[in-house]
């Protein structure tokens, strides 16, 4: 067995180790909500839509891609088809609408006849002292100089501090990633918010990703320390009002399903999944 950490999984265990152990460990099932479906399709867009030549990347070319996008993704996860109420036409359509607005609303954000991105839902992986980490980059640019530009769009809005200091672990995790990998520290780690219109900047540098190198070392020793002890416990915070698993939390009332014979091995190999996080929206 390999270990491997995604920025998510590190995400959640940060956040709670509970949480971290049953994504992980108890591989709970996370029930599609129409706002990450709505996400997962306006990030099949934005993907698809550099397949067009530059000049016809038009709002409207984008929209037009929606159906066919939406098409493909049911045919790929078929249990997304009943998000939509069948009977209800009036909600599709406004919720297919909403897709549309955050896709129209990027392009008052970036022009994409000006750009010819080198990587699209790029998988990265890279070993750190036999940890293996690894992720999707939504969208990799790389200039006419070599320096390179990460960037991750976000279907919600821009977070509070809160949240921002997660979405930026999320993208030094990949400059990292894409570091050892290229030996190019990223010029610029871009974070679009479709949600309200606002790009989110930043510029790592080595010192930058080496502290972050430094917290996910120590982040997985306390998930190696977790495994070996099987003491998941939970950490109470404003977040747990989100938590899709809140009522098994014993912060909560609830109680955890038994802990798999396979616990430990489960614990480091977690599963990475692309598209869009579960916190986008």
């Amino acid at each position: 067995m390999v270990a491997a950490l995604s920025p998510s999984r590190a995400s959640d265990f940060k956040q709670c180790p509970l949480l971290y152990r049953f994504r992980v460990i108890d591989r709970l099932p996370s029930p599609p909500s129409p706002a990450a479906a709505r996400g997962t399709l306006v990030h099949a867009v934005l993907e698809r839509l550099f397949d067009l030549p530059a000049a016809e990347r038009t709002p409207t070319a984008a929209a037009a891609l929606v159906p066919s996008a939406w098409e493909a993704l049911v045919a790929q996860e078929p249990e997304l088809a009943g998000l939509l109420d069948a009977d209800d036409d009036g909600a599709a359509d406004a919720w297919f609408a909403q897709a549309v607005g955050l896709v129209e609303r990027w392009f008052t954000l970036e022009d994409p006849t000006r750009l010819e991105p080198a990587e699209r839902e790029l998988y990265v992986e890279a070993e750190v002292d036999g940890l293996i980490l690894r992720g999707y980059v939504d969208r990799l640019d790389v200039a006419p100089d070599g320096s390179l530009r990460v960037v991750d769009y976000k279907t919600g809005r821009s977070p509070s501090e809160l949240f921002e200091r997660s979405s930026l672990f999320q993208m030094k995790f990949y400059a990292l990633v894409l570091w050892r990998l290229r030996g190019v520290v990223p010029r610029m780690l871009q974070l679009v918010y479709l949600g309200n219109g606002e790009l989110v900047r930043y510029e790592p540098d080595e010192a930058d990703l080496l502290a972050t190198e430094r917290g996910i070392k120590a982040l997985w020793a306390a998930i190696e320390k977790a495994a070996s002890t099987g003491d998941w416990r939970p950490r109470v915070s404003r977040l747990c009002d989100w938590c899709e698993h809140k009522s098994l939390c014993p912060e909560w009332g609830g109680t955890p399903p038994p802990l798999p014979s396979d616990a430990s091995v489960r614990a480091l190999d977690p599963a990475v999944t692309g598209r869009v996080e579960p916190a986008d929206d």
